[in-house]
Parts: structure tokens; sequence; C-alpha cells
């Protein structure tokens, strides 16, 4: 006797999640995570105003990107919430208008949590490798690590483990010096 054929999460099935979690559909499956803690979203915003200010905003910095916190992606069937995500401008010229976004993202930040990090590692960061995801960042608030990724020939290449107060430039936003510090809380 054959085991029943898995059944595939839909976007009902997310819709029907409680608000105190964040819903995702990796690989077919739904995946519910608690919503980030206080330590997580310092992490965030410090991360977002760091590298917004000089590559959002255009100040004190290149410019060229969008930043987005939490962005709903619907990549073929997958449907990820990363923390952060960038775009260069030629690929998003405008703020998208629509809460779902199809265009694969160059850079994604994740912060890691104990109850989101085997998720992040294991699921998301294959699926962002699978649809040409150009730069990966894993920041972890409580051991205070920065992990900068690059994809190479489908695979994440690990170009840097930063730390502690260190500053670093940690491409693709390496124009710009990024104080770790600020980031922890």
């Amino acid at each position: 006797m054959s085991a029943p054929a898995p059944r595939f999460a839909t976007y009902e099935d997310l819709r029907g999640l409680p608000d105190t979690v964040v819903g995702e559909i990796l690989g077919g499956q739904l995946v519910a995570s608690p919503r980030p803690s206080g330590r997580h979203s310092y992490a965030a915003t410090g991360l977002t105003i760091s590298i917004g200010s000089p590559f959002h905003f255009d100040d004190g910095g290149p410019g060229g990107w969008t930043i987005l916190q939490e962005p709903e992606l619907h990549l073929d069937t997958d449907i990820m919430v990363p923390d952060l995500a960038g775009w260069r401008r030629e690929r998003m010229p405008t703020a998208p208008t629509e809460p779902a976004i199809d265009v694969a993202p160059d850079w994604v930040c994740e912060i890691l949590s104990p109850s989101t990090a085997r998720t992040d590692r294991v699921q998301k960061m294959p699926a962002y490798a699978r649809h040409g995801v150009s730069h990966l960042w894993l920041l972890e608030p409580v051991t205070q690590t920065l992990e900068v990724f690059a994809l190479e020939s489908g695979h994440w290449l690990l170009l840097a483990n930063h730390g502690g107060d260190e500053v670093v430039r940690a491409v693709p936003f390496d124009a710009v010096e990024l104080r770790l510090e600020r980031l922890w809380g």
C-alpha cells in the first residue's frame, strides 16, 4: 500500500494562520514561525537604517537600491518572507504597489533566532539559491555574528564571518562601513 501523495500548501493556508506567526510556503509545505523578538526587531531596524540611508535613500552612499523589511516574495511555488531584502534599482525601479513581489531580490538578510535558524539555513538558503538571489546575509543577534554569502554556480560561498563590535564592509554593500555594535541592542 503506497502512502498518499503529500498535500501542497496554498495561499489560503497562509491566510488561515493567526497573526502571532509568520507563514511561508517552502517546497510546497506550510512553515509557521513565531513573530520576531525584540532583539530580532532591534537588529532588523539597525540594519535597515545602516544600509537604507546610503543605499535606499542615496544619503552618504552610492544609492541604487530598494530595501524592504519583511517583503512577501512569491517565487514559483515558494512564498517567503525574508527579514530584509534588496533589489538593485534597475531591476525594481519603483516601489512595489502589491503586497506580493514576484521578482527575486538581489540580496536577502535573514536574522536568525533559535526558533527560525534551522528553517533559514536548511530550507530558505537553498530556495534563495534556486531563485537566483545573488547575496545572502545571516545575522545572529544572540551570538553577535554576521555571515556573508555570495551565490556561485548555484551554491552559497561563504565570503566572510564577522562579529562583536567590528566595523566591516560586506558585499554587496561594501561601499560603506557597517558598525555591527549598532545591531545588537
